[in-house]
């Protein structure tokens, strides 16, 4: 996957635009992260996944999943987009997504 195909699955939601988060290029629902391209362009910071989530996560699949020092502390997983899959993505991204949106926009998405 590339961050463009992740920007092509969130942008098909409702309230979700393109920004910017510490430099790199994001996705944000009103004004919130959804989720962003780390630094080195192939890692995708993505909030909204427990650290206990997160750990299952890296051990099934650690080439796909990981997580830094950095983000040690805080309910997050970075993906490796060169070795993730869509669906490895899609669940992770569309949860957070609902977390952000107003409650209107996820009944909309629902319907649809």
């Amino acid at each position: 996957m590339t961050f463009d195909d992740v920007r092509t699955i969130a942008l098909a939601w409702p309230e979700v635009e393109d920004g910017t988060s510490y430099g790199t290029r994001a996705l944000k629902v009103r004004k919130k992260l959804l989720v962003r391209l780390k630094e080195d362009g192939d890692s995708l910071v993505m909030p909204g996944v427990p650290q206990d989530e997160r750990d299952m996560l890296v051990e099934r699949a650690r080439q796909v999943f990981y997580f830094t020092d950095h983000y040690r502390d805080y309910p997050m997983v970075l993906i490796r987009l060169s070795k993730a899959k869509r669906p490895d993505v899609e669940p992770l991204l569309r949860r957070h997504w609902r977390t952000l949106a107003s409650k209107t926009a996820v009944s909309i998405s629902e319907k649809s």
